[in-house]
């Protein structure tokens, strides 16, 4: 995957179709309807990705491969950071699990900031890599704002009152610091394998979490609670406070 135009391209109708199977199971949840979604705008992103590389090849005019470029960018350095923390936000049931996440997502306005400013003063370009598009945008302190990133779209997993979002967000931080390490230069094309992630947790969330108020992980809630006797089955919250 995202080591060709036909990876790609074939990646991105696989995830696509998993978006579309976890909206299928959004019945009665609408709460779910923006995380199941998800899936698809990144499948799309990942096609949009071989228009790209095609651009690059001479397959399509290098104006299409332009503006395939400009979408790729700014959904994967401007959307991502934003989106990721605000659905995880959607998602809390509490106010307290809620805000949170409100840091998460001021760090991920800031990332994004940064980096279309970076865009937009600079002149991005893309250049055909061994297995990879090597991305460049022109950013100064790149390690101090890709590390923002990283925090945006890890961190709002792994302080998620969800044991699986914890777990996620443990196994794909571990991916995008390998990726960051060992291939800086196509660490945004490589950000597909983010997307393949994702919409392989969400798929079985919402396959999983069968009623409407139900959960993945069996809450492991204070014993004697009242409180933890009138939640839902599978929540798994701190209550240890208001």
């Amino acid at each position: 995957m995202c080591f060709s135009p036909q990876g790609d391209l074939a990646g991105g109708i696989v995830v696509v179709a998993i978006g579309v199977d976890a909206l299928r199971h959004v019945k009665g949840r609408s709460e779910y309807v923006a995380l199941a979604a998800l899936p698809i705008v990144l499948g799309l992103h990942q096609v949009d990705e071989a228009f790209v590389w095609w651009g690059l090849q001479g397959h399509v005019a290098r104006g299409i491969g332009q503006s395939a470029m400009w979408i790729y960018l700014v959904v994967a350095l401007v959307v991502l950071p934003i989106l990721v923390p605000m659905l995880v936000t959607f998602l809390e049931p509490t106010p307290r699990r809620r805000w949170r996440i409100v840091p998460f997502t001021v760090v991920g306005v800031v990332a994004a900031a940064v980096l279309l400013e970076a865009m937009l003063v600079g002149h991005p370009g893309a250049r055909l890599a061994r297995y990879h598009l090597a991305y460049t945008i022109g950013l100064r302190h790149g390690i101090l704002v890709i590390g923002l990133y990283i925090v945006a779209t890890c961190g709002p997993f792994l302080v998620a009152g969800y044991r699986s979002f914890f777990w996620f967000g443990v196994a794909n931080l571990g991916a995008v610091v390998t990726l960051a390490l060992l291939c800086a230069d196509g660490f945004t094309s490589l950000w597909c394998f983010y997307a393949a992630l994702v919409s392989g947790a969400i798929a079985l969330h919402l396959r999983l979490a069968k009623s409407p108020l139900s959960r993945l992980w069996p809450e492991h809630a204070t014993a004697g609670s009242g409180l933890a006797e009138r939640l839902p089955v599978g929540l798994d919250l701190d209550l240890d406070g208001p």
